[in-house]
């Protein structure tokens, strides 16, 4: 899964939110600007902690992942079946 632009959606969607809201109440510019500074940095620094949160989680699957990969390849393999050697006598050996 792509994670590389969520803290930027994240920034940017808060971003949004927050210049509407500061539109519509009719803050002062200057209210305006600091508040969205605020809340562009606060969100990506958000966004940066979800991003590496789950980067951590994927690493620590795809560790087990391995680690159960490693269990099932070292488990004795079976033989075939022998209803399969009857059907093809040709790979058989001759006696």
């Amino acid at each position: 899964m792509n994670r590389k632009n969520l803290p930027l959606f994240l920034m940017l969607t808060a971003g949004a939110v927050t210049s509407i809201i500061t539109y519509i109440e009719k803050y002062p510019m200057v209210v305006k600007l600091v508040s969205l500074f605020v809340v562009l940095l606060i969100f990506y620094v958000l966004g940066c902690m979800i991003k590496w949160t789950l980067d951590f989680f994927e690493l620590q699957n795809e560790e087990k992942r391995k680690e159960e990969g490693e269990d099932i390849e070292e488990e004795p393999v079976e033989p075939e079946d022998s209803e399969d050697a009857a059907e093809n006598p040709e790979d058989e050996p001759e006696n």
